[in-house]
Parts: C-alpha cells; structure tokens; sequence
C-alpha cells in the first residue's frame, strides 16, 4: 500500500468519521487526472460515495476516459465550506481530498448497481422514472469506479477553535 504524506497541520485535520459525512452530504466534487501530454486534468463532477468508493458516471469517451484508461492514478477534492471573511483575510473553509485508483467498471451488475445508486442520490423517490431513463440510457453510460486509498479532511483553524 502507498504511503501518504502526513498532514501537516493536524490540529485541522478532521477524523475520518467527519470526512465520510462530508462525502455523504455534498453533490459535487472535482476530479483530478492526468491528462493529455501529462497535464493535470481537473473536472467537476456529480458522484456517490459508498462504502470507501465512490462512482461517477460518464459518457462513453471523452478527456476523462482517455485519462482514467491512461492511467488509473487519481484524487477527488469536495469543499463543504467557503466562508470568505473579508475583515480577517481569511476564509472558513472545510474540504476532504481522496487519493486512490480509478477504472471503468466493467461488471454489469456492479455497473447497474452504481447507476442506481447515483440514480437515487440525485432524484431520490422516484424509483418508476429512474428504471425508464437506465432503460433508455444504460449501454451509452459508462460507471467509473475511484477506489479510496487515502481520504483526508480539514478545516480552518477558526472552525476548530469554535468546537
């Protein structure tokens, strides 16, 4: 298994608990690859977490699937809180970044299983209209699976005081 850099300012480092929340909780993160002629790549992205993984869907090509079948090396960063203080010249922020390894999912049932779950995550209750659109739209979507390695989470120091 790789070894992660420690974090440096561990007093704002958030237990692994809050970071699982954060993922849980938020609707969008970005994905950073690596892209054409080995530039870092980063797209904002819808995505669902379960279960130390977390499934993006995507069309069948595109930048995004030629980095990720290029190689498998990834991270994910959500920011949960932007909270610009103008007087203190700082911000109030709180963010998890996940590194880990990224594939296109390949197994059907993992595949349908994914779809439904992003599915619901997104339109939650409407299980009759999400069963017509993975009907409709299923063999042009591909599932793209991110395997966490290391997830990290942390907060401003102000937001730390105030616990």
């Amino acid at each position: 298994m790789m070894e992660f850099r420690p974090m440096r300012r561990k007093r704002q480092q958030l237990s692994n608990e809050e970071a699982v929340s954060i993922l849980n909780r938020s609707t969008s993160g970005t994905l950073a690859l690596l892209g054409d002629n080995d530039y870092p790549y980063a797209v904002p992205i819808s995505f669902v977490y379960a279960d130390g993984r977390i499934y993006f869907h995507s069309a069948l090509a595109g930048h995004k699937v030629d980095a990720i079948r290029h190689c498998d090396k990834a991270s994910f960063c959500v920011i949960d809180k932007d909270d610009v203080q103008p007087e203190e010249y700082t911000t109030y922020f709180r963010s998890v970044v996940a590194f880990g390894r990224i594939h296109v999912v390949d197994d059907e049932t993992e595949k349908m299983a994914a779809a439904r779950l992003l599915g619901d995550r997104y339109n939650h209750g409407h299980d009759e209209s999400l069963q017509k659109e993975l009907e409709k739209g299923f063999s042009r979507m591909l599932v793209i699976r991110f395997d966490i390695e290391h997830l990290t989470g942390k907060e401003a120091i102000e937001l730390v005081r105030n616990k």
